[in-house]
């Protein structure tokens, strides 16, 4: 397990997705380098919220040792859980930097998936995220989060594909949609296949150093 390689490429996903999504804002008219200030503000929100959704969801494993929660060391996040705070908290913080709502989401969906397509390399390296155990050809010999070894779905793998589809889907439609219309677009179809690959992955459990996106 190789946490510094994840915390790694997480920075890199977050530098390169707000270059990105400056750049598709700029497009749409927008002030790119307020753009990137408010993106690199809602990080913060974004992953406290994604913190507080993995903690939620396996509150029985925290009960006793609530402390774990906020140790440096211990790993967990949700994506989903990062998305809903960041939009929620940007509704005042868009409406003092004078940026359109929907306009913002729009760009901010393509800091979105290049953020998940360089992360999901980090978290391969780090042996979270895992695939399920399977004899199928599709497996690869990976490790999980508690450093076992085994053949198993390269689901990180899966979901950087997923991201790389839908962002060169978002990048060819991103000037011809109505405003909104890219955001929702893609949260729905990336939700969507990351359901499907949900089915994949190897069954959540805590452990230190494990990130569950």
């Amino acid at each position: 397990m190789n946490g510094r390689a994840y915390k790694v490429m997480l920075y890199l996903g977050c530098v390169a997705g707000v270059y990105a999504g400056a750049a598709v804002a700029d497009g749409r008219g927008l002030n790119p380098s307020r753009f990137a200030l408010v993106t690199i503000a809602l990080l913060i929100p974004a992953f406290v919220g994604a913190r507080a959704w993995f903690v939620l969801r396996h509150l029985d494993g925290y009960r006793n040792s609530p402390a774990r929660i906020v140790a440096r060391g211990e790993g967990g996040a949700g994506l989903f859980g990062g998305l809903l705070v960041a939009v929620a908290v940007s509704v005042p913080v868009l409406h003092l930097a004078g940026l359109p709502f929907w306009t913002f989401w729009d760009a901010a969906s393509v800091t979105m998936l290049v953020g998940l397509l360089i992360t999901r390399f980090g978290c391969l390296v780090n042996g979270c995220c895992a695939g399920a155990r399977t004899d199928s050809w599709l497996g690869m010999v990976l490790p999980n989060a508690a450093g076992e070894r085994e053949r198993r779905y390269p689901t990180q793998l899966f979901e950087a594909g997923l991201a790389a589809v839908v962002l060169l889907c978002a990048l060819a439609v991103r000037n011809v949609l109505p405003d909104g219309t890219l955001f929702v677009g893609v949260v729905a179809v990336y939700c969507s296949g990351r359901l499907v690959l949900e089915s994949l992955r190897e069954s959540s459990h805590i452990s230190r150093g494990s990130v569950v996106l």
